[in-house]
Formats: C-alpha cells, sequence, structure tokens
C-alpha cells in the first residue's frame, strides 16, 4: 500500500520499522509465486533464504568490497548443469536474498520494497540460467 504525501508526517512514520527477516521471507514467497509458472519451473523446488548479509566467505569468492555491494545470489544447479538424474546428496536451489544491502538500495531509490525483491529473485534466477536482460524484463512485466 502506498502512503499518500498527506500521510507522510511524523505520526505516519513513528511507529515504522525496518521490514524484519520474517517480512523479506514474506515478500520473497509473494513474489515468487506471482512470477509465470514456466519461469517458476525452471527452479522447481527453489528454496528461498533470507540473510542481513552474505558471508565473509561469499563476498571474497564474489570479489565484493563491501557487505552491501550483494543483493542476492543463486546457488544450486542450472538447467545446463542439472541432467536428467539428480545427484545423490544434491542440496536444492537456493536464492539467497540479502535484506541490510537490499534495504540499503531500496532507501537510495524510488522503487517498491516488495518490486525490488521480485527483481531480485528473476535476475538471480534468470543470470543462472542464461536468460537475457530482456527476456527477464518480460518476466517481470507479466508478474505484475
Amino acid at each position: 500500500m502506498a502512503l499518500t504525501p498527506m500521510a507522510l508526517t511524523p505520526d505516519a512514520w513513528s511507529g515504522a520499522t525496518a521490514p524484519s527477516l520474517a517480512d523479506f521471507e514474506i515478500l520473497a514467497e509473494t513474489a515468487y509465486a506471482r512470477l509465470p509458472e514456466k519461469f517458476r519451473k525452471l527452479c522447481e523446488g527453489l528454496v528461498i533464504q533470507v540473510a542481513d548479509f552474505p558471508t565473509d566467505d561469499v563476498l571474497d569468492h564474489m570479489g565484493c568490497e563491501s557487505e552491501f555491494d550483494l543483493l542476492g545470489l543463486f546457488t544450486g544447479r542450472g538447467l545446463a548443469q542439472s541432467g536428467a538424474t539428480p545427484l545423490t546428496g544434491q542440496l536444492p536451489n537456493m536464492i539467497w536474498l540479502y535484506r541490510r544491502p537490499i534495504l540499503d538500495y531500496w532507501a537510495e531509490y524510488e522503487e517498491r520494497l516488495g518490486d525490488l525483491i521480485a527483481h531480485v529473485l528473476v535476475h538471480e534466477i534468470g543470470h543462472h540460467f542464461g536468460l537475457s536482460d530482456a527476456d527477464m524484463e518480460a518476466i517481470e512485466a507479466a508478474a505484475e
């Protein structure tokens, strides 16, 4: 629900808090459910995890300079690597959403938080599967 300019009073914001990890999980699950079914099938069984920040190992592996540089991360096996038979002991495909970097980005730009979370989800899945930016924009548009 967007706040109207009249609702942007000190009283309207005095009790507001940043969305929690649990709030982010709900926003992510809602955004994922709105994505086209064909796209969701790319990652059947996808697990969405939310953390405040990436681990130091992830930051080092990705070559990040700051813990705020990474909004999300896909881990797992894409369609090209999956093959017909799942490997024994294979972990599920996962999307990591990093709450604090997403909130930091959100505070800088005029974008709805739910839309930003959906954008991160689509791009993490899409880049992993080799989709073009145009493909991902079409998927996001279909979810709106």
